[in-house]
């Protein structure tokens, strides 16, 4: 009895806690480009090109599309076109500038390190012999404040980077914003890394770009782990030579002993690699090592793919750009919402004819089931940008199907075993565990279901099939942790077996047994 107690209390407390403290928080489900509106673009490639780097393209443009904060966002070839949908996007201009834009990759000096915003730590910088090549070491501590002009401070930041000076940068109080310099081709900027929040990077004028890069491949190599060979073709292993020996003739901007100047590698206003140069010159092949034992796999076929593509890898146009209205998506948002408490309720109401005091226990299942999911989608939407659309609610309301068919087998076979004589009391935990085989099987096969499609699929049926498979899942373990404990629980109750008309015994169909 005390381990029913224990599932029943446990499960309900926290579903139910959870759920209260997603609403009080003020936290919603984020949704999709079909109930919140937005922008859909429609991109199609311009001249000769290559199918896999259509590929490539939606990657890039899904990485770009990111640095929108754009939730859940849609983007997917159709034919030789590529389709990207933006849910809840107002800059409509900003988006079309930003998923068509034909980016640069660049390879950079590495002048000095800034530290992140907001910090005040010692910095090691490198003042320069001429406009963009560094020269010698000083190191400056700051320790003071942004002052309270933020137009002078902003005004100051911008004359000390486009002097290309790393002292006078290392002497500003605080560098203001990544803002303050864009990716400007031929001046000083002041770029973050991968980790917006890291280290930023001083760096002085591009010395050359991506169209100087023949090919890049991640390779296995003894001793070194993994590291990504980069194939210069005849200019740009000239222009990389030249950079090579102003940086290595520095010393390391992160101050490790014995180590040489770096080389940052930009793109889309972000430095994507820094690695420290380890020789003055190369003969068309670049090596890039991820320090002690490589580069993880992951790593270094990603780095690959960037200094191979970095750019969009073909010219693409804007075909159509459509504004999709939220209005649609509310009614249709409305609808969708209507027509699944119509059919709960009328599953309701069946259920308590049919099953009578068990229909309780269906309605009270269901109730929980959606408490857990609201809080899982909302959860989900707020931390990893997933968005419920019309066809996830769709999954949601077909789900509720299968989350009552688990209930329907347990009672069917609780019937079954009352039918052949025993007690509610005693067959309750037997069937069970007898009929958990089979909700076990079919929701399987539900999941199976869910994720073949999840895998295969594009668009809105992956919606559909994530909700579908989530609200599956959930289904399991409410089955295990609420029905199964209530269910016994109440068989304990001979008031509740008893009960004249509406009893569990009226429910299984066997009046006459014996609670």
């Amino acid at each position: 009895m005390r381990k029913y107690w224990i599932y029943l209390i446990v499960s309900v407390l926290l579903i139910v806690g959870t759920f209260v403290a997603t609403l009080a928080s003020g936290n919603e489900p984020v949704l999709g480009l079909d109930l919140q509106g937005g922008v859909s673009v429609v991109l199609s490639p311009v001249g000769n090109y290559k199918s896999d780097s259509l590929d490539v393209a939606v990657d890039v443009i899904r990485n770009r599309v990111d640095s929108l904060g754009v939730a859940e966002p849609e983007i997917t070839r159709q034919g030789d076109d590529i389709v990207v949908d933006l849910p809840g996007v107002k800059d409509r201009d900003r988006a079309q500038r930003l998923v068509g834009r034909t980016a640069e990759l660049r390879f950079r000096p590495v002048l000095s390190l800034v530290a992140p915003k907001g910090d005040t730590t010692t910095t090691t910088t490198t003042a320069p012999t001429g406009t963009t090549v560094p020269g010698s070491e000083a190191t400056t501590t700051t320790t003071t404040t942004l002052p309270a002009d933020e137009a002078a401070a902003l005004a100051t930041a911008e004359a000390a980077i486009a002097s290309c000076d790393p002292s006078a940068v290392a002497a500003l109080p605080e560098v203001p914003s990544t803002k303050v310099a864009k990716d400007k081709r031929d001046r000083c900027v002041v770029l973050p890394g991968r980790d917006p929040k890291g280290v930023r990077y001083f760096l002085g004028p591009t010395a050359l770009t991506g169209k100087g890069v023949d090919s890049a491949k991640s390779e296995f190599r003894s001793g070194e782990g993994y590291v990504v060979v980069v194939d210069m073709n005849g200019d740009g292993n000239d222009a990389f030579n030249k950079l090579a020996a102003a940086q290595y003739a520095q010393p390391s901007p992160s101050g490790n002993t014995g180590g040489r100047g770096a080389i940052a590698i930009t793109l889309d206003g972000v430095v994507q690699s820094a690695p420290e140069v380890q020789t003055p010159s190369f003969d068309g092949s670049v090596q890039i090592t991820g320090g002690t034992g490589g580069f993880p796999t992951d790593e270094a076929n990603d780095l690959a793919k960037l200094i191979n593509y970095g750019s969009l890898p073909v010219q693409l146009k804007q075909v159509n750009v459509e504004n999709v209205s939220p209005t649609l998506g509310s009614d249709q948002l409305r609808a969708g919402i209507i027509a699944g408490l119509i059919g709960l309720a009328l599953v309701a109401v069946y259920m308590l004819a049919f099953y009578r005091l068990l229909g309780l226990v269906v309605i009270f299942g269901l109730v929980l089931s959606g408490m857990t999911l609201y809080t899982i989608v909302t959860y989900l939407g707020q931390s990893q940008g997933l968005a419920l659309t019309l066809a996830g609610v769709t999954g949601i309301i077909v789900s509720a199907g299968v989350t009552v068919d688990s209930y329907v087998v347990y009672f069917e076979r609780l019937k079954d075993e009352v039918r052949a004589g025993a007690t509610v009391r005693a067959c309750a935990d037997r069937a069970f565990h007898r009929s958990f085989r089979t909700i076990l099987a079919a929701d399987l096969v539900s999941l199976i279901g869910a994720a073949v499609l999840y895998l295969l699929a594009i668009g809105g049926v992956r919606g559909f099939a994530l909700f579908l498979g989530l609200s599956t899942v959930i289904d399991l373990v409410l089955s295990y942790f609420v029905m199964y404990p209530l269910v016994v629980l109440m068989s304990r109750r001979p008031h509740l077996v008893r009960m004249k008309g509406i009893g569990m015994a009226a429910g299984l169909d066997a009046r006459g047994v014996v609670a």
